[in-house]
C-alpha cells in the first residue's frame, strides 16, 4: 500500500515522499480500516519540523498524518462494535501516528461511527481537535450551568469548542472578527464580542472558565476576567486549560 512519509525534521522545506509498504496486520482487538481522507493540522506541521521530537521521538521515516475517515474492511476476533463496511473516524495516538496511508489498523476502542450528515472531507477534520476540546474540558472539570470564555470562537479550535461546551450545558462567550459574529452565534454562543471594537476585559468578569486558544499576552488577559479561587495547591491549573495555537 501507498503511505506518505517524511524521512528527515526539516523547519524550512516540509518534504513526504510516497512510498509502497506491506498492509498492516491486525490484532484481535483492531479493525482494519480502509482510509478515505485524513485530516491535515498544525500538529503534522509541527511533527515534521521535528519541534516535538522531544516529547515524542519518532524513529525516521515516519508516516505522517494523526486523523482520518474510512471504512471498516475487517475485523478483529474481539470486535463487536463494527461490522464491515461500516464508516468510521478516529485520532490516533501520539506515539503510533500514521494517517497518511492507504490503510491502518486501529484498536476499535479508538474508533466512532461517523455521522451520516458529515462528508469524508468533514469526518476526517474533527477527531484531533474534537479530542483535545474534550479532554480540555475534562480537565477543567467544566460543570453545567456554569460560564466558559472561549478565545477566538471564529477559529478552526474556537469554532469546534463552542458548541462541545454547549452541549454540556455550559454559558459560552467568546470573541473574534466581528465579520463572523452570527457564524459564531449560530455554533450556540450565546455572546460574542467584537475584539476590534471591544474590550473584554473591560466587559466580561467572574467566568469560571476559559478556554485559551490564543496563548501570548492574551493568557494574562484572560486569566484576569476569571473568578477567584483560593486552593491549597497551587500547582493545579483547575479552571484554565491553554490550547496550541492553531
Amino acid at each position: 500500500m501507498k503511505v506518505a512519509q517524511h524521512t528527515t525534521y526539516n523547519k524550512n522545506n516540509i518534504t513526504l515522499n510516497i512510498i509502497e509498504i506491506a498492509k498492516p496486520s491486525m490484532t484481535d482487538k483492531e479493525v482494519l480500516v480502509k482510509v478515505s481522507a485524513a485530516g491535515v493540522n498544525p500538529l503534522d506541521n509541527m511533527i515534521s519540523r521535528g519541534e516535538v521530537k522531544m516529547i515524542v521521538p519518532y524513529k525516521l521515516p515516519q508516516t505522517a498524518g494523526n486523523e482520518f475517515v474510512g471504512i471498516v474492511e475487517r475485523i478483529g476476533k474481539q470486535v463487536d462494535k463494527f461490522q464491515v463496511g461500516d464508516r468510521v473516524f478516529g485520532r490516533l495516538p501520539l506515539d503510533h501516528i500514521g494517517a497518511f496511508a492507504e490503510y491502518l489498523a486501529v484498536d476499535s476502542q479508538a474508533l466512532a461511527k461517523v455521522p451520516d450528515y458529515l462528508s469524508d472531507e468533514e469526518a476526517a477534520a474533527v477527531p484531533l481537535t474534537a479530542l483535545t476540546i474534550m479532554q480540555a474540558l475534562e480537565l477543567m472539570g467544566a460543570q453545567a450551568g456554569k460560564t466558559i470564555f472561549i478565545s477566538g470562537g471564529t477559529g478552526g479550535v474556537g469554532g469546534m469548542a463552542i458548541p462541545i461546551a454547549k452541549a454540556k450545558c455550559l454559558k459560552v462567550i467568546t470573541n473574534g472578527a466581528g465579520d463572523s459574529a452570527e457564524r459564531v452565534l449560530k455554533l450556540g454562543a450565546d455572546r460574542f464580542i467584537d475584539y476590534k471594537t471591544e474590550d473584554y476585559t473591560k466587559t466580561v468578569s467572574q467566568v469560571d472558565y476559559v478556554l485559551d486558544t490564543l496563548g501570548g499576552a492574551e493568557t494574562e488577559k484572560q486569566m484576569s476576567i476569571m473568578k477567584k479561587v483560593v486552593t491549597l495547591c497551587p500547582f493545579v491549573p483547575c479552571q484554565t486549560v491553554l490550547l496550541p495555537n492553531a
